[in-house]
């Protein structure tokens, strides 16, 4: 199987469940297209509402049909329903911890041209600091549907970000290293820990290949489950290497690097640098244009990686 966006394989898992499973239903804020939600909408037009575009009210209405026993997934940019209902996200899902899985789709800069606006760049800081929010960013297709599986087996409230376009693979069909909440190992090193999420995982593991051929190894933690952290394998990996980088598709403050950082220094203090997006409206672009200009990609980590060692 080649390239698949997440939020493609979101569908087809939901699609699949709700096929015996009657309460789930999916909610788009005028993103059915955006989200490729168009086949569960036209699959199954009485599990599927339109809320136009009132990000709001899309995650109130989730909060109220989890609260009558459905199933809620509200998709909707990430840009937006990590903004504009921060509110109702806080109070009418994470304070009355109701069953809704929140689906923050073309996260990042996955916009690129359209600029800040449509940019969501502090979304893992912001639904981080809600209690009872857990905060997903999976890698690839592969790792989605294994975490849809596993979302679709409990009740708690949960914000997925995906990007918009399909990602190269870093796992194999039918060969997925998945637990819940515990994070990957990708490669093994001795040299320097790379922690990444998201889109970020693809480039960190590039980036060890380069860096293996020139004499240094590098461990590379896929940490999906940004929250819950995965505090342990952070530790366990980060103990006997040199340095620790955290690469994140994000602002530089609240995202992955100030939780790593956070959990380094208090339990084996050495070295962090957090790579992310800048402190400002990033450049106009492509993602990878964008990845590229920041220094985001292969080349750029394994360069930060030789200059801190």
């Amino acid at each position: 199987m080649g390239k698949i966006a997440n939020k493609q394989m979101i569908c087809e898992v939901l699609m699949e469940a709700a096929k015996t499973d009657k309460n789930i239903v999916a909610l788009c804020s005028d993103s059915r297209g955006s989200g490729s939600f168009t086949p569960f909408a036209d699959t199954y037009p009485e599990q599927f509402v339109e809320t136009g575009i009132a990000e709001q009210n899309l995650v109130s209405i989730s909060a109220g049909l989890a609260k009558c026993g459905k199933k809620a997934y509200a998709v909707s940019p990430a840009c937006f329903l990590s903004t504009r209902s921060y509110e109702q996200c806080k109070v009418d899902v994470a304070y009355s911890n109701t069953n809704v899985k929140l689906i923050g789709i073309s996260g990042g800069v996955s916009y690129g041209a359209l600029g800040m606006s449509h940019h969501s760049a502090q979304d893992i800081a912001a639904m981080s600091a809600i209690p009872n929010m857990r905060v997903y960013l999976p890698s690839d297709h592969l790792q989605t549907k294994e975490l849809m599986k596993a979302l679709l087996k409990d009740e708690k409230p949960a914000y997925i970000r995906t990007g918009r376009n399909a990602v190269d693979p870093i796992y194999e069909e039918g060969n997925v290293p998945f637990e819940m909440d515990k994070a990957t190992v990708v490669t093994k090193g001795e040299d320097v820990l790379i922690v990444a999420c998201g889109e970020m995982v693809k480039p960190a593991k590039d980036a060890a290949d380069l860096l293996k051929a020139e004499g240094i190894t590098a461990t590379v933690l896929d940490m999906y489950c940004v929250k819950p952290l995965d505090k342990e394998a952070i530790v366990r990996e980060a103990v006997n290497v040199k340095a620790v980088v955290t690469v994140e598709e994000h602002a530089p403050f609240g995202g992955l690097g100030s939780m790593v950082a956070q959990v380094v220094g208090s339990e084996c203090p050495k070295k962090v640098v957090n790579m992310s997006l800048p402190d400002a409206p990033v450049i106009t672009g492509t993602s990878q244009e964008v990845f590229n200009y920041y220094k985001l990609n292969a080349e750029g980590i394994a360069e930060q990686v030789k200059e801190i060692l």
